[in-house]
């Protein structure tokens, strides 16, 4: 139930908001990483899923849209974001299947795995040639990452961060992608009956801090380079794991 007459908790929503917007401006992802926990600890995190579900479309189709002339070749994208589409759909099989917990253990191995390998191989590029025949596999299991867990930014950007992408071409790519899995997301909210319009509503008002908060985001990755951009990057998908870890063992 949504509650909206305690000043801080909407103050420590705004604020969230506003840093995933920050977050999602320079990399062009990680504003759910950010809002979700803090909207589920001051109500639920169904009501953090369903707020967070319009701005992530509405963010990511105009970040998409805005980017779109240094896409990497529309055949990959488009590719990548039906792969994820999909995925989205069959996540619900596993998530009646599998343990979430055990799926977020695995993502969150794997992603500190291609951390090290990083770390230790600084060099370690993935071809275009390789990513073309990865590309659906991977969209379909970043996709049902997302519909079984909530999240999969940790499959999705590993791979682009993998392909050494400029970051206009990384967000260009990946805001397609996430933008596919919205166009899925919300039908599936409406139809089990927990996108009401007041939720609806306060979504649409949450997309005004997050796109505050865009522009600063893109003014500081544009200062600290492609090198500095790849860091972040690497940051992000740490915390994307420690974040897997903490929810699994919580």
């Amino acid at each position: 139930m949504f509650d909206h007459t305690d000043p801080l908790a909407l103050a420590a929503i705004l604020a969230a908001l506003m840093m995933g917007g920050v977050l999602k401006g320079a990399t062009g992802a990680g504003a759910p990483v950010i809002a979700v926990p803090v909207i589920a600890g001051v109500f639920d995190i169904r009501v953090a899923v369903v707020i967070m579900a319009v701005p992530n479309l509405l963010t990511n189709t105009w970040q998409s849209w805005s980017y779109r002339s240094h896409g990497i070749g529309r055949s990959f994208t488009l590719a990548f974001a039906l792969a994820g589409a999909i995925g989205t759909i069959a996540g619900t099989v596993v998530l009646a299947l599998l343990p979430i917990d055990a799926l977020q253990l695995l993502t969150a191995a794997v992603v500190f795995l291609y951390v090290l390998l990083r770390l230790a191989r600084p060099e370690l590029t993935l071809s275009r040639h390789h990513a073309n025949r990865a590309v659906v596999p991977v969209g379909v299991a970043a996709g049902v990452l997302q519909g079984a867990a909530g999240i999969s930014a940790p499959i999705s950007l590993s791979f682009l961060s993998a392909m050494r992408l400029s970051r206009p071409a990384f967000i260009a790519t990946i805001s397609l992608f996430f933008a596919s899995m919205g166009l899925v997301q919300l039908p599936s909210l409406a139809y089990y009956g927990l996108m009401t319009w007041q939720l609806f509503g306060i979504g649409i008002l949450a997309v005004v801090p997050l796109l505050l908060g865009m522009p600063l985001g893109a003014a500081i990755a544009r200062r600290i380079g492609p090198k500095g951009f790849d860091r972040v990057i690497l940051v992000f998908l740490c915390l994307l794991a420690l974040r897997l870890i903490w929810t699994a063992l919580h």
